[in-house]
């Protein structure tokens, strides 16, 4: 992870993040209403607002972000809830203080923005910190071929797939533009 990218996200979070909308998608709690609490693994956890409604619902909540000022944010909005969890600076792709397994791992935006190389990590990763028989919720869009950027590939569906059962696809699009979709993955 470049010290150019966590600085850029660190800087949206002096501010308020387009991506953050403060509100728990419906995705996720349809999964809460649908499973019993466990122990739930949140990536890329930005402000907190999902490790929020998952420890409302009796989920035992860790989440991490690379960006310091969005972990900052989620530990205030926590205290303010009167809710406990564990809010960390880590990388996926490369944990410093993850070994725990986790029943629910939720990703809404962290996989798609990876290189190559972390996407490798990331796989290999989740791999080891998701139950066996747990849950990857993960939200992402597509790559626009035309335009470059980040976003998800066919080769990184492939990769997920050598690990993780695909239970359900929701294909969407990312704030009416890209083309993007909710996936429930489970651990082989």
């Amino acid at each position: 992870m470049s010290i150019l990218r966590k600085l850029f996200f660190n800087l949206w979070y002096f501010q308020k993040p387009p991506w953050d909308t403060g509100i728990s998608p419906p995705e996720l709690i349809q999964f809460i209403e649908g499973h019993p609490p466990g122990k739930a693994l949140d990536i890329g956890c930005g402000t907190g607002t999902n490790v929020i409604t998952l420890a409302q619902r009796g989920w035992e909540v860790t989440g991490i972000d690379f960006a310091s000022k969005a972990i900052n944010h989620a530990k205030k909005k926590a205290h303010q809830e009167g809710v406990e969890v564990d809010l960390r600076v880590d990388d996926i792709t490369q944990p410093k203080i993850l070994t725990e397994s986790y029943d629910l791992i939720l990703d809404m935006g962290c996989f798609h923005s990876l290189s190559a190389d972390e996407t490798r990590g990331y796989i290999r990763n989740l791999g080891k910190l998701l139950s066996p028989g747990g849950t990857y919720l993960m939200y992402a869009f597509f790559k626009d071929q035309s335009q470059g950027g980040t976003g998800l590939v066919d080769a990184d569906l492939e990769a997920l797939s050598e690990n993780f059962r695909l239970i359900n696809r929701e294909d969407g699009t990312e704030r009416g533009k890209r083309p993007s979709a909710w996936f429930t993955y489970q651990h082989k």
